[in-house]
């Protein structure tokens, strides 16, 4: 996760999400800033409303226009899941009405994309749009175009096993927008880079795709890195839920400190060199916990011995009453703040099909030995989020980071 740039827990409530919608659980601890900010040419409306099917728990949804580069051929796109934890626009082509260039490699054949998860895999060509979300541009950014038949799926990407989430049914949004801390979904390493060894880029002859290096500049962008201002992170804006909520409504802010509506205030900033900061719960240190708009909830191993669920809510706790709890989490910088948390029992959250904010919904971690604690959308309930860029100056220092 900390060498390639792939968000791996967001696929991993996926993996559980469209059996009974997937949830998360957090109360706030005391927030600094959670105003929302309702205009600005840098904001744009988000929803918590179950998105395009109607039945994703807990995750925020935007809208997308994108154009042929240096048209006004342009499509809006809504039902795109706004998603902290990865970099770069995801958008799947059964959604997608307007003609886009097809990225090519040096050598002439086009370029395609294998992102895997814990669980699914998403495939498809790297095209070039100019990306509009609110008042705010990016021009000629690469994006990811999901696409199980634009060309044959190769079997570096299908020997997982997983299934393909490349349709609305089974990715349960029509795209991600991944405006995350990295400007790039790969990076500048070598595997990345040059040998394609990362397994994420293909180039796709004739004869079949296989994998190759894909130049930084070419590789699926965060949007946000390339706006001309407001480009070096981002806030996402929700209300507090108590329990549980039909929908909310909120606000995606872009830049941090560039204009009066996004300054930190009183917001404490967490650093994160390594893309992850410590959270210490139950005794137990987490080295590579994250915060992460596109976990539908709070995922973190089960050492206080919180009753699992079992049949169609696995995956999530259940126990007999709901659970207040709390956790440290520390920045590389060394700033620390508690935040407290409850979970309740997923099979009483899920039981009216209707509510799609859950503020007190969590699970186990994928494995008892797992390093993270992830703080999944709920823990925004609340609380004004800031995700700074790496490299990115802000008035809280050079990203990556977060604040609350």
């Amino acid at each position: 996760m900390k060498d390639l740039r792939i968000l791996l827990l967001l696929a991993a409530c996926l993996a559980w999400a469209f059996l009974t919608g997937c949830g998360g659980g957090s109360g706030s601890s005391n927030s600094t800033r959670s105003t929302i900010t309702s205009s600005g040419s840098n904001v744009a409306p988000i929803a918590v409303n179950g998105g395009p099917l109607g039945n994703y728990v807990d995750g925020a949804f935007a809208s997308v226009t994108l154009c042929a580069p240096g048209t006004s051929n342009c499509q809006t796109i809504d039902g795109v899941l706004v998603d902290t934890g990865s970099s770069g626009l995801r958008i799947l082509s059964s959604a997608l009405t307007v003609a886009l260039p097809q990225q090519k490699a040096p050598d002439g054949n086009p370029v395609a994309e294998c992102l895997t998860f814990l669980g699914s895999y998403t495939w498809g060509p790297v095209q070039t749009a100019d990306v509009q979300i609110g008042g705010e541009k990016a021009s000629a950014a690469p994006i990811h175009v999901l696409s199980d038949t634009a060309f044959k799926v190769p079997s570096g990407c299908t020997s997982s096993g997983f299934h393909s989430a490349d349709t609305l049914d089974t990715l349960g949004a029509n795209g991600i927008l991944g405006v995350g801390m990295f400007t790039q979904d790969c990076g500048s390493s070598p595997a990345c880079v040059q040998t394609g060894s990362a397994g994420l880029y293909y180039e796709c002859p004739s004869s079949g795709c296989v994998k190759a290096g894909e130049a930084l500049a070419q590789q699926v962008v965060n949007p946000v890195a390339l706006f001309p201002s407001d480009n070096n992170g981002v806030i996402v804006e929700l209300p507090s839920v108590s329990g549980a909520a039909t929908s909310v409504s909120g606000s995606l802010v872009f830049g941090i400190g560039t204009q009066s509506n996004n300054a930190l205030g009183g917001a404490t900033v967490y650093t994160a060199p390594q893309f992850a900061f410590t959270t210490t719960f139950s005794g137990h240190t987490y080295p590579g916990s994250f915060v992460d708009s596109g976990s539908n909830g709070l995922f973190f191993v089960n050492t206080t011995g919180i009753t699992e669920c079992t049949g169609n809510e696995a995956g999530f706790y259940c126990p007999a009453s709901t659970q207040n709890l709390s956790a440290t989490n520390q920045g590389a910088n060394g700033a620390s703040g508690t935040v407290k948390f409850s979970i309740g029992n997923a099979a009483t959250l899920f039981a009216n099909a209707s509510d799609m904010a859950l503020s007190d919904l969590g699970g186990p971690a994928l494995s008892p030995n797992a390093d993270y604690f992830d703080w999944g959308l709920p823990f925004f309930f609340g609380r004004n989020v800031f995700t700074a860029i790496e490299g990115m100056s802000t008035p809280g220092g050079t990203g990556p980071y977060w604040a609350y």
